[in-house]
């Protein structure tokens, strides 16, 4: 499906994989030294929403959320796309020791609608309010809005008047793909880093001082894997993850794949930057012909 998000809008309904609340004397300080960026505009009350991630102490990614100012200064709310919500809280809950913080799962209690094009900003600037929560989305590039609200007070009025196009999940998933957002943690999960798909200035502080994983973003130059888009011609989806061969050498990983809705797919994949350049060919054996693109390369 093409649709001009310049002058028309797109919705889609989602459930959360997260959606946590924490709350406590010691909330924010807890969650500022877990989350790997600045939270500090939270309690500043210059942004209501900030993106970033849950790394270990080696720095690898274990999750991603969205983290949201709740009704009080000691309430916070935790949400993801798709990093699953026990993991979040499980991880959470084993770095408390004597802090004031309670980590909830609320995850079955809310769901979501992403507001895509025209509408957007109009969506965002009429701020959340009692059981909605707005924010600004990740699904593309271009930006968009999220409204998140409780299943049981029902889909907030105003947000979907016509004319709107319901999305489907395989549109969102080529709406990302296209624009190289990985779905943590399948794209980009325990054993990678956050620059290994460009995430170090969006979701990463460098001036936030310490928090889990810190040691090793502040030390981290440069990587040798890099997330990429590749593209496959008609035929059956391969299942992922799949191993990335070039001239018969392994290089890399393919990690999702969706549809292009030509009859083709496109997919990210974890690929080793020194083997492989933009416009490269690729297959998905060693002895199979290079018939998949490497359509970009940074």
């Amino acid at each position: 499906m093409t649709i001009n998000f310049s002058t028309s809008t797109g919705t889609y309904r989602w459930r959360p994989a997260a959606w946590l609340r924490a709350a406590g004397g010691d909330a924010h300080t807890f969650l500022q030294g877990q989350f790997s960026n600045d939270l500090r505009p939270l309690t500043q009350a210059t942004s209501t929403c900030i993106y970033g991630l849950w790394l270990t102490a080696k720095g690898r990614v274990l999750a991603d959320s969205f983290i949201l100012r709740g009704a009080s200064p000691d309430e916070f709310w935790i949400g993801s796309y798709f990093s699953p919500g026990a993991s979040l809280r499980e991880r959470l809950e084993n770095h408390i020791v004597a802090d004031d913080v309670v980590i909830e799962d609320a995850t079955a209690d809310w769901m979501g609608l992403s507001v895509l094009g025209a509408r957007a900003e109009r969506i965002l600037g009429g701020g959340s309010r009692p059981d909605v929560f707005v924010f600004p989305g990740r699904r593309t590039r271009a930006g968009g809005a999220e409204a998140v609200f409780r299943v049981a007070a029902g889909e907030p009025a105003g947000i979907t008047e016509p004319p709107i196009t319901d999305l489907t999940a395989d549109d969102i998933a080529r709406l990302r793909i296209a624009d190289g957002i990985p779905a943590i943690p399948v794209d980009l999960g325990p054993a990678d880093l956050p620059h290994e798909a460009g995430l170090e200035v969006e979701a990463v502080s460098g001036s936030k001082g310490c928090y889990v994983g810190q040691e090793v973003m502040a030390r981290l130059k440069s990587v040798r894997r890099r997330l990429v888009r590749v593209s496959g011609p008609a035929g059956p989806i391969p299942g992922v993850p799949a191993p990335l061969f070039a001239q018969g050498r392994p290089i890399g990983e393919l990690r999702t794949v969706v549809g292009d809705g030509a009859g083709g797919w496109i997919g990210l994949a974890l690929v080793q930057r020194w083997q492989v350049a933009a416009d490269s060919r690729v297959s998905l054996a060693a002895t199979d012909a290079p018939a998949l693109a490497v359509l970009d390369l940074k």
